[in-house]
C-alpha cells in the first residue's frame, strides 16, 4: 500500500501536491512518439490583461477533459497554451497606469520608451492568468506556451502579410470604416455591437438653387450634414426628375450640391430624397463614388467637429447635433422631428457610439478567401458541434465585407510597410528595407498602425507549431488540429478567421472540429458583469470547494452551445460527490488485504452483476466523450458512482468481506478494487485532482505500469466481462429490495422491526440465490421463495414489483394501537383544517373581496382535506378489521 487515505478530504492540501508532482513527471508534455494518432488542441489564447472568470474557467475545463480523455486513450497528444497581446485592452491598462500614477501619457513618453512600459506590464502581470489556469488542473504542455507577439508568432505575421499583400489580398485604401473616437482606433465589423437606442428623425428642408422650392430630406444624424455633397433621388420617381442634374442650397453651410439619381434610393421610401454624406456613411460613399461626389469628412478623430464644419468647429459630435437642430429650427429650414429608435452601432471595448467615417486603412479582401472558408464547412471538412451554428457561420461567411485590419494604437504587430519620402511608394517586406524598391531612396517611414489582435490569432492554429519554418516536426504532425473549443461569442472574430487563414496560408483547414459552449450566466440567468456585480470569482470556488468540485459543477448539465447558470449550491453538491468517492476509497483500503489487483475466476451473481454495468458504462461514457456529448458522459459516471457502486455493490459485498470464506473475501476485495481503479479512470478527465489522489493510495492491476492515473490506460468494452443474465438476475433482487423498502418507509416501520417476507415468482431459482440479500438489506426476518402466493392474503401487505410478488404479515410490520391512535390524530386535525377553509367560503364579504386567485386557492384546499380525510378513514377501517 502506497499510502493511507486520511479521515476528512481536503482539496487544498491535495491539489497543488498533485499537479506539482504531474509536473515534475512531466506529463503533460507533448507525447514524442510518432507512431501514435495526434490529437492537438490549441488554446484560445486569454488576454495578457485577464483574469480568470467563470467563462474561462468552463472553456478550459471542457478542454482538459478531452485532453486528458486522448492522453489515457494512447493518442499522442498535445494541448498548446498561450496568450493573447490584446492590442487595445492592453494599451488602454498601461495608458491608465501611467496617467494615474505619473500623470503622463504614451505621447509623452514616445513610442519606443512606451513600448518598453508595455512589454515591463506583460512581463509582471501576463501570467497571472496562466497560475490561475493551473489551479483548475488544466494539463496543456507549458513547456510550448506561445505569445501572440513572441518571435515565432512575429514572424509568421509578417510572413502572412507580406504573401497575402504580393497577392493583392491585401491593400491599403480610403474607405468608410467603424471608428471609436473612445479609444481612437479603427474597427472592424465584427468589434461592433449593436443596440436599439431611442432618437429621432429630422425632415429637413433644402432649398433649390433656381428658387422654385424645397427638397425634404430625413437624417437621424444632422451633424454630419455639414459633409454633405449631394442629394440622391430614385431614377424611378417621376416627382424628381425634372431635377435631376440642378443643384439645391446646403443649409447652414449655404454651399451648393448637386441633384443625382441613383438605384440606392428606394421608390416611394421617407420624403424620395436623401442627403449624401460620402464621407460619413457607407452607402453615400458608394453612390459619391458613381457621381464624383466629393469627400468631405467634418468629424475627427476624438469626436469633434473638425474645421470643415464650419460654425460648429470644436464641437462635440452630439452637442453639435442639438446646436445644428436648434439653428436649422431658428432658419427655418427644420420642418418637423418624430421620435425614431435605430441600431447604433457601439464599441465591444468601450461601448460608446461607433462614428462611420472615411479612413486611410488597411484591408483584407474577403471575397475570394470566404470561398474556400464556405465551403469547408459546408462540404463537412469543419463540423460545428452543436450543428446548429453552422448556419451563423455561413450567414456571416455569405455576407462578410472587407476587413479592416490597421488599427491606431502602437501596442501590437507594426504593420511591416514602409513609405517611401521622395516617390511615395509602399514597400511590404519581412525584413526592415533599407531603401525605396522603386527609386531607391534610403529615406523610407514605416507605417506606425499595427494590426488587429484577431489578424495574429487568425494563424494561432500553425504559428504556434512552427510555421513558416520549413522544417517543422510539430507542424507536420499535429496540423490541421482535432477540435477547437471556443464561446458562440467569438465565431466571427476568431473561428472564421482562423479557418480562411489555414485555408489559404496552409491550404488545409485548421481543425476538424469546433465545439461551441456557451456562456456561464448567474442563478437568475443573467450574464455575469461587473456593472451588475454578479461575477463569481472561480478560485473562490475552487479554494471553498476544490477545483474538482467547481469543474463538476461546470460540466454538469452542460449541453454544447447552450449557457448554464452557476449555483453555488450545486459546488457544496459536488464537493458532497468527491467525500463520498474519498469515504467508499477509504472504507475499502482499510478493508483491503491484496498487494495487488485482479479479477478472479469466479464470480457471485453480484460480481457480475457490477461488471455488467461497469462494462455499458465504459461504453456509453465513451461514445459520449467521443461524440462531445461531456455533460451526459460526466451524469452517468456520477450516477455509477453513487448509486451502483456505493450505495448498493459495497452494501452487497459487506457479508463476504466480514466473513469467515477467505476465497469469497479475496474474490470481493479484487472486484471491488478493479471496479473501482476503472471508475476513477472514467472520473478522472472530470475531477483530476481527487482521483490521482485516491489511485495513488490502491494496489495497482496487475499488468499496471503508469505511475500516474493521468497516463494509464482508458478502460475499453471487454466481451468477456458481459453478464446479461446474472445482470438481470440482480436487477430482480434489488427491485424487490427497493419496493419493500419503499413500502416499508411509507408505512414509518423503522429497520429494527423485522417481518417475514414471503415471494412468489416464476423465478424462483433467482430469488433463492439472492434471499440473503433481501432479508439483510430489506430487514427480513425470513425469506421463503416459492411459484405461488398464500392461499389466504388477509392480513397481508401485497408489494407488487416486475419479476415477483411480496408479501408481509401486516402485524409484524404495524403495532395496531399505535399506528390507530396516530390516524385518528391524522384525521382529528384534517377534519379541523377543512371546518376553517369551509367558514371561510361560507362569508360571504372574504368571497365578494379577496382576490378570485384567493378564493380558488381556499377551494382547492377543501378538495385536499376531503381526499385525505378520506384515505385516512380508509385506513382506520383497515386497521379495525
Amino acid at each position: 500500500m502506497k499510502k493511507e487515505l486520511p479521515k476528512i478530504y481536503e482539496p487544498q492540501q491535495v491539489e497543488e501536491k498533485i499537479y506539482q508532482a504531474w509536473m515534475d513527471g512531466d506529463c503533460f508534455n507533448g507525447d514524442p512518439d510518432r507512431s501514435k494518432k495526434p490529437f492537438s488542441i490549441v488554446m484560445p489564447p486569454p488576454n495578457v490583461t485577464g483574469q480568470l472568470h467563470m467563462g474561462h474557467a468552463l472553456d478550459c475545463t471542457l478542454q482538459d477533459i478531452l485532453t486528458r480523455f486522448k492522453r489515457m486513450q494512447g493518442f499522442s497528444t498535445l494541448w498548446l497554451p498561450g496568450t493573447d497581446h490584446a492590442g487595445i485592452a492592453t494599451q488602454i491598462k498601461v495608458e491608465e497606469q501611467l496617467r494615474e500614477k505619473e500623470g503622463l501619457t504614451r505621447y509623452d513618453l514616445g513610442r519606443e520608451k512606451f513600448l518598453k512600459r508595455v512589454w515591463e506590464w506583460k512581463e509582471t502581470y501576463g501570467n497571472r492568468i496562466v497560475e490561475q489556469q493551473k489551479k483548475m488542473g488544466v494539463s496543456c504542455d507549458w513547456s510550448r506556451s506561445r505569445f501572440t507577439m513572441d518571435d515565432g508568432c512575429s514572424k509568421a505575421v509578417r510572413e502572412a502579410f507580406c504573401q497575402m499583400y504580393d497577392e493583392g489580398l491585401i491593400y491599403k485604401g480610403s474607405r468608410i470604416i467603424n471608428w471609436c473616437p473612445q479609444c481612437t482606433t479603427a474597427l472592424s465589423d465584427a468589434e461592433v455591437e449593436y443596440q436599439d437606442k431611442p432618437g429621432h428623425m429630422w425632415y429637413i428642408n433644402y432649398p433649390l438653387t433656381d428658387g422654385s422650392g424645397f427638397l425634404t430630406v430625413a437624417t437621424t444624424r444632422p451633424e454630419t450634414m455639414m459633409g454633405d455633397s449631394g442629394v440622391a433621388v430614385s431614377p424611378e420617381d417621376e416627382r424628381f426628375a425634372h431635377l435631376v442634374g440642378k443643384t439645391c442650397i446646403l443649409p447652414i453651410m449655404n454651399r451648393e450640391i448637386p441633384i443625382v439619381a441613383d438605384d440606392y434610393v428606394e421608390l416611394g421610401f421617407g420624403t424620395g430624397a436623401v442627403k449624401m454624406t460620402p464621407a460619413h456613411d457607407p452607402n453615400d460613399f458608394e453612390v459619391g463614388l458613381r457621381h464624383n461626389l466629393e469627400v468631405i469628412r467634418v468629424i475627427a478623430d476624438n469626436g469633434t467637429i473638425n474645421e470643415l464644419g464650419g460654425p460648429y468647429a470644436g464641437m462635440e459630435r452630439y452637442e453639435c447635433r442639438k446646436q445644428i437642430v436648434k439653428d436649422l429650427e431658428e432658419q427655418g429650414f427644420l420642418v418637423k422631428a418624430e421620435d425614431y429608435a435605430h441600431n447604433v452601432g457601439t464599441c465591444y471595448r468601450c461601448h460608446n457610439d461607433v462614428e462611420p467615417l472615411i479612413s486611410p486603412q488597411w484591408f483584407v479582401k474577403m471575397e475570394p478567401l470566404a470561398e474556400e472558408a464556405l465551403r469547408v464547412v459546408q462540404d463537412g471538412e469543419v463540423e460545428f458541434v452543436p450543428d446548429r451554428f453552422t448556419k451563423t457561420y455561413t450567414n456571416w461567411m455569405e455576407n462578410v465585407h472587407d476587413w479592416c485590419i490597421s488599427r491606431q494604437l502602437w501596442w501590437g504587430h507594426q504593420i511591416p510597410a514602409w513609405y517611401c519620402d521622395d516617390c511615395g511608394h509602399i514597400n511590404v517586406s519581412k525584413d526592415d528595407p533599407t531603401k525605396c524598391e522603386k527609386c531607391g531612396c534610403e529615406h523610407l517611414t514605416r507605417d506606425e498602425d499595427v494590426l488587429d489582435t484577431w489578424f495574429s490569432s487568425a494563424l494561432w492554429p500553425f504559428s504556434t507549431l512552427g510555421w513558416p519554418a520549413e522544417n517543422a516536426d510539430d507542424l507536420d504532425f499535429y496540423y490541421p488540429t482535432s477540435v477547437l473549443v471556443t464561446g458562440y461569442d467569438i465565431i466571427f472574430f476568431w473561428v472564421a478567421r482562423m479557418i480562411f487563414s489555414g485555408c489559404h496560408q496552409m491550404k488545409k483547414i485548421p481543425f476538424d472540429k469546433v465545439l461551441i459552449h456557451g456562456l456561464v450566466r448567474d442563478d437568475k440567468g443573467r450574464k455575469m458583469s461587473k456593472s451588475l456585480g454578479n461575477g463569481i470569482d472561480p478560485l473562490v470556488m475552487a479554494e471553498q470547494f476544490g477545483a474538482d468540485a467547481l469543474r463538476f459543477n461546470l460540466i454538469t448539465g452542460n449541453s454544447p452551445g447552450n449557457d448554464t447558470r452557476f449555483f453555488t449550491e450545486k459546488c457544496e453538491a459536488m464537493r458532497n460527490f468527491a467525500n463520498k468517492i474519498w469515504n467508499a476509497s477509504r472504507f475499502l483500503q482499510m478493508n483491503l488485504t491484496i498487494e495487488t489487483c485482479e479479477l478472479p475466476e469466479k464470480l457471485e451473481m453480484e460480481d457480475k452483476w457490477v461488471l455488467t454495468r461497469l462494462n455499458q458504462l465504459v461504453k456509453e461514457a465513451t461514445d459520449n466523450l467521443e461524440s462531445y456529448e461531456i455533460g451526459v458522459s460526466s451524469a452517468k459516471v456520477y450516477d455509477f458512482i453513487w448509486d451502483t457502486y456505493c450505495d448498493w455493490y459495497i452494501e452487497l459485498t459487506k457479508t463476504r468481506m466480514n466473513g469467515d470464506n477467505q476465497e469469497s473475501r479475496l474474490a470481493a476485495e479484487n472486484v471491488l478494487c478493479y471496479v473501482l481503479q476503472q471508475v476513477l479512470k472514467l472520473l478522472h478527465p472530470f475531477m483530476p485532482f481527487i482521483t490521482e489522489e485516491i489511485w495513488q493510495a490502491l494496489p495497482r492491476q496487475v499488468g499496471e505500469t503508469a505511475d500516474f492515473l493521468m497516463t494509464a490506460q482508458w478502460p475499453e468494452y471487454r466481451e468477456d466481462l458481459n453478464f446479461p443474465a446474472e445482470a438481470e438476475a440482480m436487477e430482480a433482487v434489488m427491485d424487490t429490495i427497493r419496493a419493500i423498502r419503499n413500502r416499508r418507509a411509507e408505512m414509518n416501520v423503522p429497520p429494527s422491526k423485522k417481518a417475514d417476507i414471503i415471494l412468489a415468482t416464476d423465478v424462483p431459482e433467482v430469488y433463492k440465490q439472492g434471499a440473503h440479500f433481501i432479508s439483510r438489506l430489506a430487514y427480513g426476518e425470513t425469506v421463503t421463495v416459492g411459484t405461488d402466493a398464500p392461499a389466504s392474503l388477509e392480513g397481508l401487505v401485497n408489494i407488487v414489483t416486475q419479476k415477483a410478488n411480496a408479501y408481509i404479515p401486516l402485524s409484524e410490520l404495524v403495532d395496531f394501537e399505535k399506528e390507530l391512535e396516530r390516524i385518528n390524530k391524522e384525521l382529528e386535525k384534517a377534519k379541523k383544517g377543512l371546518s376553517i377553509v369551509e367558514g371561510k367560503l361560507k362569508n360571504e364579504k372574504f368571497v365578494a373581496n379577496a382576490p378570485e386567485a384567493v378564493v380558488n386557492i381556499e377551494r382547492e384546499k377543501i378538495v385536499k382535506f376531503q381526499e385525505l380525510i378520506a384515505k385516512l378513514e380508509e385506513s382506520a377501517k383497515a386497521m379495525q378489521g
